[in-house]
């Protein structure tokens, strides 16, 4: 008798193991701030800015949120420093099980610009789908679907435009997930970029990944390799490095000071321009984010 089956990840999410490690806690763009704060009416506010190292430009963005889990139920409003207006509403689980509907619309006003999305989500054990429908952009039909059975991974995605009566877009993925390491391969761009990735936990402290993409389109052939591990000292604080085939080394240290604060600092170098005085460009770059929670 087989066991019952998970539900496996959505395809946004295949591969998210070694695209977090690789990818997250990396600050070294500059400085930013974010401040989280909880109602006990269910509604979270959340105000993040970034200052950029390199152009001194800073962004940021308001976003509250209003949940009721009993009716599945989530309203989100947010606003950036930009002026882009998003709005979200989302009912899951209420016309079916494992079915989320959601509708999000985005205005610009300066630029005159205008999104809505249509979209709905609905996963069972082993599958996971998805489909949008991006109104004013074709309009435009994305689907995607994961199937799963005993850690085995099959996804695809696919794009078709309305208007004009073709697929603009397609792709698929295989994989393997184990509760201390997965596996994934991508087939992405119509099949034009190939990508590779695993993530494996070593022990409860130390964890470590590696991605590796072929882009058969890339002015410069081969190729990109990245490797990347992550370590905690202790329940509080961890490390993170990683580095790429063209010699830029990152690293990554995040303490949570106390309840509710964390601060983060990030460091990349350019191991090949280690010995130029005076490298033309930005050579290096360090950065910080500092996170308060309520």
């Amino acid at each position: 008798m087989s066991l019952p089956q998970p539900v496996p990840p959505s395809w946004k999410d295949l591969g998210k193991s070694s695209n977090d490690l690789l990818g997250k806690d990396y600050h070294f763009s500059g400085t930013s701030l974010e401040v989280k704060t909880a109602t006990p009416s269910n509604v979270t506010f959340k105000v993040d800015g970034t200052r950029d190292s390199k152009s001194s430009f800073v962004s940021g963005n308001l976003e509250g949120k209003y949940s009721d889990k009993r009716h599945g139920l989530t309203l989100t409003q947010a606003w950036t420093t930009s002026n882009i207006i998003r709005s979200q509403i989302e009912l899951e689980n209420q016309i079916a099980h494992g079915l989320k509907l959601e509708t999000t619309t985005i205005l610009n006003p300066e630029k005159h610009g205008k999104s809505v999305l249509l979209g709905a989500a609905y996963k069972q054990p082993g599958l996971h789908s998805r489909a949008v429908l991006d109104v004013f952009k074709g309009p435009t039909f994305t689907a995607d679907a994961v199937l799963g059975r005993d850690g085995f991974l099959v996804g695809a995605e696919a794009s078709y435009n309305v208007t004009e009566g073709r697929v603009d877009r397609y792709c698929a993925a295989l994989g393997f997930s184990a509760p201390e390491y997965a596996v994934t391969f991508h087939g992405l761009s119509n099949f034009g970029t190939f990508a590779a990735s695993y993530y494996h936990r070593v022990s409860p402290d130390v964890e470590a990944g590696a991605k590796a993409v072929y882009d058969t389109k890339a002015t410069s052939p081969g190729v990109v390799l990245e490797v990347g591990t992550k370590a905690y000292l202790d329940s509080a604080a961890f490390v993170k490095a990683k580095i790429n085939n063209a010699g830029i080394l990152a690293l990554g240290y995040t303490q949570a000071l106390r309840p509710g604060v964390k601060a983060s600092f990030g460091l990349a170098l350019d191991t090949q321009r280690l010995n130029e005085p005076s490298p033309s460009g930005p050579a290096h770059k360090v950065g910080a984010q500092f996170v308060f929670e309520a």
